[in-house]
């Protein structure tokens, strides 16, 4: 009995062999709490790009594969500068599907944003050496307006999905052979949509335990079962997925476009910066200290190289996944194999096409209702961030400009139309570009109130 309690207190060390039941429970719990943001990103760049079944398949088949590989690069350090040896998880992040959905709009495909995310990971592997004299430009007020310009921007994306998709046409459904309930706009899509936001909000303040902890991903799945009930999703492509097949090298291809490469690789440098902010919220809630230089250094080079090694196998962009570290400073379990578990729990989903095909059939509508609240919560952790220092005339000016500028600009469609394309491409399809620039120069040039 008292071995057993022992062993149970290895849960709050970072080494050591805890118990096997505990662990698995408290992996679940890591992999149940980041699964759905971390599937939902690929299967919109997915539908946004136009691919076939199968590549949609193998789309997040590849992102699950390199969200598990980039967790236990961080697990399991490599030398003295390479992984932060801290319990974190890494998944694909929203923070990049703005832009990805910019260059999917130009044309560019998946080949442009792997292309993207190798000048990216060089980008965070670059800000991963200089870490120290880089984080002196990137205060919360910075950091804080490009997270909630961020949340802003992928509102449209959630009621367009909310609505039925706008790829769902009359025209488009007819062709296909598709019910009429999937027409975009059509009452059952927003009533689906509707039930799948209620489930979330009521299981989000009332919950309890697993309930409380896994509210989007219950609510995605009540909004299924609706969908059902209105044959609104086809199976036809899951009979036909393999049940084991792994990624593949290049599969999408890959290209430079200057004007891709430009925009995602500000993004990363501030994801990078963004990390520290994950990093040391790990540290000081579960370990009761600040997160060393190494750490910090070793865990940004990790990420930049995870991200060029996913561009190769085809996946999306991977960042530190924030409702994990809360769940590390809640119950303060800091154990490695924890967090190995959930890599594997990742790399069995991954290398699984049947699992991948069975997430293709959620209905768009249901995708809209559950992620609205994901996307406002990010809106709102980048308020957060620009409350936790004072609201003064410089600072809301900083934040209030530069969220202006970079969504009016972007909503404003032929605003920079007597520009080049690759101007255009930067500046003007994701707000979140001009929104950072303009943040980073004015809290350079506006003049510091005097104490």
């Amino acid at each position: 009995m008292e071995e057993s309690g022992s062993r149970r207190e290895l849960l709050f060390r970072f080494h050591g062999r805890p118990p096997l039941g505990a662990s698995v429970s408290l992996a679940l719990q890591h992999l149940v709490a980041m699964i759905v943001g971390c599937v939902t990103p690929p299967i919109i760049i997915a539908g946004a790009v136009g691919l076939s079944q199968a590549d949609r398949v193998l789309l997040i088949q590849a992102s699950l594969v390199m969200s598990a590989v980039s967790t236990l690069l961080q697990l399991y350090p490599l030398g003295p500068y390479f992984g932060s040896g801290l319990p974190v998880i890494l998944g694909v992040s929203f923070a990049y599907l703005p832009s990805m959905q910019a260059i999917a709009a130009g044309g560019g495909g998946i080949a442009a944003i792997a292309g993207a995310m190798v000048v990216g990971g060089v980008v965070a592997i670059l800000v991963g050496i200089f870490v120290r004299r880089i984080r002196l430009f990137f205060p919360p007020v910075i950091t804080g307006t490009v997270v909630f310009t961020i949340g802003l921007s992928l509102y449209p994306t959630a009621i367009n999905y909310m609505a039925g998709g706008t790829a769902n046409t009359a025209e488009a459904v007819a062709a296909q052979g598709l019910p009429e309930a999937m027409i975009y706009g059509s009452w059952q899509n927003w009533l689906i949509a509707a039930l799948t936001l209620a489930v979330v909000m009521v299981l989000n303040y009332k919950g309890r335990g697993i309930c409380k902890l896994a509210f989007i991903l219950i609510g995605m799945l009540a909004g299924y079962a609706a969908a059902l009930c209105f044959g609104m999703v086809d199976f036809s492509g899951v009979g036909a997925a393999d049940w084991f097949s792994l990624p593949r090298v290049l599969h999408f291809g890959i290209r430079f476009d200057p004007a891709s490469c430009a925009a995602l690789g500000l993004l990363f440098a501030i994801n990078s910066i963004q990390a520290i902010g994950d990093f040391t919220a790990t540290t000081v809630g579960g370990m009761d200290r600040q997160p060393t230089d190494r750490e910090l250094q070793g865990g940004i080079i990790a990420y930049g190289v995870s991200n060029l090694a996913t561009a190769f196998f085809g996946g999306l962009p991977t960042a530190t996944f924030s409702q994990n570290v809360g769940i590390v400073t809640t119950n303060k379990v800091i154990n490695r194999t924890v967090f190995t578990l959930t890599g594997g729990f990742l790399l069995l989903a991954g290398v699984s096409p049947k699992f991948a095909a069975m997430l293709t059939t959620i209905p768009q509508c249901v995708l809209g209702g559950a992620t609205i609240t994901v996307f406002s919560t990010i809106a709102m952790t980048g308020m957060k961030l620009i409350a936790s220092q004072e609201l003064t005339a410089r600072n809301t000016t900083i934040v209030g400009l530069s969220a202006a500028l970079g969504v009016g600009i972007s909503q404003a469609s032929t605003a920079l139309s007597q520009f080049p394309d690759s101007v255009t491409m930067i500046f003007g399809k994701s707000p979140v570009v001009i929104a950072t620039l303009m943040a980073v120069l004015l809290n350079l040039i506006l003049p510091k109130e005097k104490p």
